[in-house]
């Protein structure tokens, strides 16, 4: 694969006029398996001169990039420093629900939370941000995220750049307004000012050599049309949740707000030339935000937009500095990656259509909302859904509305089956977490609920952080099952129950496997949660049920690497 050298050089002699002023902060970095993150109410210089009010998670402005190994436990001490609520999301990965980090996990000022869970995604570009619920958007602009990396050894298994920070770069995109002191302003849609990991005008030493970028748009609506200068081209090989089959040659990349896309750019033989960055957002149709033309039918228009110098314009990013190679470098793109296997269509016990529509109809509620998905908005009370544990279910997204949306579901990764009855293109086959799903038409994508069950609901949301803080979200909880299934099973003396029928409602759990739950859930014979809780236990544990009546319950007991079902009587 050979990128086209004659156009970058050209690109290179076309965009003189850009000079980038500032290097491009790169992220620390924590690994192992015990983390510590710490989210402040703090202060950061954007600007010469000025002090702005953020927040950051061990850090002035967004957090540490979090290092996971594929099959590691894994326990994280979030510490809430701020004076306000929070909650912290690990968004894209599969974990229960309730280590999931949606608004029903408060986190209260001068509090901690103490997620465990094991790493079962594949290696791929994740994030974390808040979650709760009406704050997202002023926590997360304001700088409470951070970039997540999972490894695994089938990724391991290939030549690809992977030293952080020399050949293999986090590039966090966002677009942001300041007022006149410099302050974050995220009430309006003036977020004309470009900032990459929290650089404004950043420029970036990269090696004449393959290398990778994970790009992640955490921007709270703004899509990007990414693209290299004289439509050099680069080569997709990551989605959202891991590898793509085989590398997908490129020189457009759209990416909506939350979706993440790791990329190849062979900068070989270009030492000494600068090559920008850009999003080409002139070639967007109406529809998206970003485009001259937000609105998809012509109609309305969304306050201040129109005077936005970024939208329905090309415009720079970045800016990336070839110098000499490092030694030992990647100078080949390959040409597979990983075997990737989508669920079959004919798989799937159940179809569900979320709607997506203004509350209210008329050409400026179209574009602007608020938004509703299936005739409802969030209510922290209201479970949407019920989906039985391991169910393989397809989801239509139609959307109804004059503008795209971007959709993310918690707990999965899916694949989409197609666009407005189209395939997808092939850089959008791998799993997802997130699809932006253009206005007035559908995406259909597959995906099972695996692994977890509990009585915490899980959310789904447009990632256009204002729409989802006006209730553009709905949630759903995953029935335990009514027999003892799971990834690893535990020997029967590991784990017992007696007195079993018991005439009091006390209970005694017993046995080597007690120690490795965090969460306990009894249901009762119609599948109804009766009780939750998580729990501390070593090798014995006592449930008490003095108010239930007799019955048959089922106790679902959850933790870092297995699950767990055990059927009880009680008589009275």
């Amino acid at each position: 694969m050979k990128k086209n050298l004659f156009a970058a050089l050209l690109a290179v002699l076309s965009f003189q006029q850009y000079r980038a002023q500032n290097p491009l902060a790169i992220p620390d970095t924590l690994s192992g398996t015990n983390f510590n993150l710490s989210i402040y109410d703090t202060s950061h210089v954007f600007y010469p001169n000025f002090t702005t009010q953020t927040f950051g998670i061990n850090a002035g402005y967004l957090g540490p990039t979090l290092f996971f190994n594929r099959g590691d436990s894994v326990e994280i001490t979030v510490n809430n420093m701020l004076s306000d609520t929070t909650t912290i999301h690990w968004h894209g990965l599969h974990v229960a629900s309730y280590n999931d980090g949606g608004p029903h996990t408060y986190i209260l000022p001068s509090s901690g939370w103490n997620p465990k869970f094991k790493i079962r995604d594949c290696a791929s570009t994740f994030w974390y941000h808040p979650h709760l619920h009406m704050k997202t958007n002023l926590h997360a602009t304001k700088g409470a995220a951070g970039m997540i990396i999972v490894r695994d050894s089938a990724e391991a298994a290939l030549v690809l750049p992977r030293k952080y920070g020399t050949d293999d770069f986090p590039l966090v995109l966002q677009s942001k307004h300041f007022d006149a002191a410099k302050q974050i302003v995220t009430e309006t849609a003036y977020d004309s000012v470009m900032m990459v990991n929290g650089t404004i005008d950043p420029y970036l030493q990269v090696p004449a050599q393959v290398v990778r970028f994970r790009l992640l748009n955490a921007s709270s609506e703004r899509v990007y049309n990414c693209g290299l200068q004289g439509n050099m081209v680069f080569y997709q090989v990551g989605s959202d949740g891991g590898l793509l089959a085989a590398p997908v040659s490129m020189t457009r990349l759209r990416l909506a707000p939350g979706e993440r896309a790791e990329i190849l750019v062979d900068f070989s033989g270009l030492n000494g030339q600068n090559i920008n960055l850009l999003s080409f957002s002139s070639e967007f149709p109406n529809g998206y935000y970003g485009s001259a033309n937000p609105a998809a039918m012509g109609n309305g228009t969304i306050a201040g937009y129109s005077a936005n110098a970024l939208n329905g314009a090309d415009f720079n990013i970045m800016q990336f500095q070839v110098v000499a190679s490092t030694a030992n470098p990647v100078t080949t793109i390959p040409v597979s990656l990983v075997t990737v296997t989508p669920l079959s269509s004919s798989s799937s016990v159940q179809s569900r259509t979320l709607t997506f529509e203004p509350q209210n109809m008329g050409p400026s509620q179209m574009l602007n909302g608020p938004f509703e998905i299936n005739n409802a908005t969030f209510m922290m009370n209201v479970i949407n859904y019920t989906i039985p544990f391991g169910n393989i279910e397809t989801w239509t997204l139609s959307n109804q509305t004059a503008i795209a949306h971007p959709f993310h579901i918690h707990d999965v990764q899916f694949y989409i089956l197609d666009i407005n009855g189209s395939a997808p293109p092939a850089n959008q086959q791998g799993r997802k977490d997130v699809v932006l799903v253009p206005a007035q038409q559908t995406v259909t994508f597959i995906t099972q609920f695996d692994d977890f069950c509990d009585s915490v609901p899980y959310m789904y949301h447009c990632h256009m952080l204002p729409h989802e803080d006006d209730g553009m979200m709905g949630q759903f909880i995953v029935s335990c099952p009514s027999v003892s299934t799971g990834p690893e099973q535990v020997e029967a003396d590991a784990l017992v129950i007696f007195p079993n029928p018991a005439t009091d409602g006390h209970f005694i759990l017993q046995g080597e496997a007690v120690g490795r739950i965090e969460r306990i859930a009894v249901s009762d014979i119609s599948g109804r949660i009766v009780y939750a809780s998580p729990v501390q236990a070593g090798n014995t544990y006592e449930l008490h049920f003095g108010n239930l009546p007799s019955g048959l319950y089922t106790v679902h007991m959850t933790g870092p690497d297995f699950i767990q079902h055990r059927k009880i009587q009680l008589i009275r």
